[in-house]
């Protein structure tokens, strides 16, 4: 029988403070983890990035008051911990490595991607400094203390690219560097603390895998140890039918595909970061979603294969939206017009959500941070004309079977009759069925086809 390796990734939130720590170093213990990949505590990276924003602008004495409430709450933290001088040292030189980039960020006035992802590492380096003393104690507690807790830089494990701000990983040297690390995992006598969202070029600089990123470090570190399950710990109590803030009939899903998780994060569910399944389904490992200040909670599995399989499994959102249309006779009856629209897109690396095309025009959403490249309007604009609406959202019906069902464009429309629906996208994908509306009737159309598909059933 094969031996359980877990990896658990604890958020933000449950790196909140002091008791926060202690009640994720208990499910750490409760579940035999392995290895804990952890986020920076709830707010830390903001602040590290209005930190660089500041120093840029040379605002100094804003910048001190940033810094000073960082070191405090960690300061703070530390004290909770009774962490060991050791660690109050380790946690004193980051602090000083904060001070120091901000200075020079201040005296070039200039913060480069590269330099923003070495400060950003911060907050994880720090959180994770302090989970590894809150590991250990809770194993004292136990008189489990011959499990020894070793803390791990990612960025000696988690090699990169030099794509600063959004680092693609080289997964063959992390299987590489990792051995040594499965080969005391599984004397039962070691376990470990990384970091997410962080990495490093082959040259030693720090990089990071984009806002969001811990979920994939924990991912990718899974695929590599070859691990049994991956858990995923935040503050909810595992996926929803849709949010519950918008819809208090939303019901907890026990379990749930790859292929559906994958559609509701790419769509806007804010459980599991979209690039996250990606290394677990390559290797088949399960995922578990659950929520750290509710353990106790069923929580949600993410498998390959799921026996139940309903029409509509749940309902997402992606807000922010907007919605380019270009237009031009050259469209009618010719070929290769298609190639150069999305060639723009490639060049500018800007994603396309859906698409709809007609005789003289194709229409398609993005997010609205696309439009912050003006060239990319510019470049479009040069073979076509291009009208631009916002503050659109895309409705999101996940389930399966969806394009060869019969009878279910009815259903919807009839559930949204009075609502101006300005595009559709059904049929590319059996797991989804898309609606374009104004951002302020999306909650209202949530609320209506979870009654319909879901409540009502």
């Amino acid at each position: 029988m094969e031996k359980p390796l877990v990896v658990s990734k604890f958020g933000g939130t449950s790196m909140g403070d002091a008791t926060a720590m202690r009640q994720s170093a208990q499910i750490a213990v409760r579940q035999k983890s392995n290895l804990v990949v952890v986020s920076a505590t709830a707010g830390t990276t903001n602040s590290l990035i209005e930190l660089v924003q500041l120093s840029e602008r040379r605002e100094v004495t804003k910048a001190e008051a940033i810094q000073d409430k960082i070191f405090s709450r960690h300061k703070k933290l530390a004290e909770e911990l009774k962490v060991s001088q050791t660690v109050f040292g380790s946690l004193q030189l980051m602090f000083e490595e904060i001070q120091s980039l901000s200075r020079g960020i201040q005296l070039l006035r200039d913060a480069s991607p590269r330099v923003l992802d070495t400060v950003m590492s911060l907050g994880e380096r720090m959180s994770s400094l302090l989970f590894a003393e809150a590991w250990r104690q809770v194993l004292m507690e136990k008189s489990l203390d011959e499990v020894k807790i070793h803390w791990l830089d990612a960025r000696e494990y988690l090699i990169t690219d030099d794509q600063f701000g959004r680092a693609k990983p080289k997964l063959e040297v992390l299987k590489r560097r990792v051995m040594p690390i499965i080969t005391e995992i599984h004397s039962d006598k070691a376990a470990f603390v990384t970091q997410g969202f962080i990495g490093a070029t082959d040259e030693g600089t720090t990089t990071t895998l984009g806002r969001g990123g811990s979920d994939y470090s924990a991912a990718l570190f899974a695929e590599a140890l070859g691990a049994t399950a991956l858990e995923i710990w935040t503050d909810v109590p595992g996926i929803a039918t849709t949010d519950p803030r918008i819809c208090p009939g939303a019901k907890s899903i026990s379990e749930i595909s790859f292929t559906e998780t994958s559609e509701l994060a790419t769509f806007g569910a804010k459980v599991l970061h979209p690039a996250t399944l990606l290394p677990a389904l390559r290797q088949d490992i399960p995922v578990f979603v659950g929520s750290t200040f509710e353990p106790d909670q069923k929580g949600t599995w993410v498998r390959h294969w799921v026996k139940d399989q309903p029409l509509i499994r749940a309902i997402a959102t992606r807000k922010k939206q907007v919605l380019l249309t270009l237009s031009t006779p050259d469209m009618l009856q010719s070929h290769g017009f298609l190639y150069q629209i999305f060639k723009v897109f490639n060049d500018h690396k800007v994603s396309i959500d859906a698409v709809t095309t007609s005789e003289v025009s194709v229409s398609m959403t993005l997010d609205d941070s696309a439009l912050l490249n003006k060239k990319l309007v510019h470049d479009l604009s040069q073979f076509a004309e291009v009208n631009v609406e916002d503050n659109l959202a895309l409705v999101a019906l996940i389930g399966n079977q969806i394009n060869h069902t019969p009878g279910l464009a009815k259903r919807v429309f009839d559930s949204v009759d009075n609502i101006n629906v300005r595009m559709i996208c059904l049929g590319a994908s059996r797991h989804n069925f898309c609606l374009l509306v104004k951002e302020e009737m999306a909650n209202e159309i949530v609320q209506r086809l979870h009654r319909t598909f879901i409540e009502n059933i």
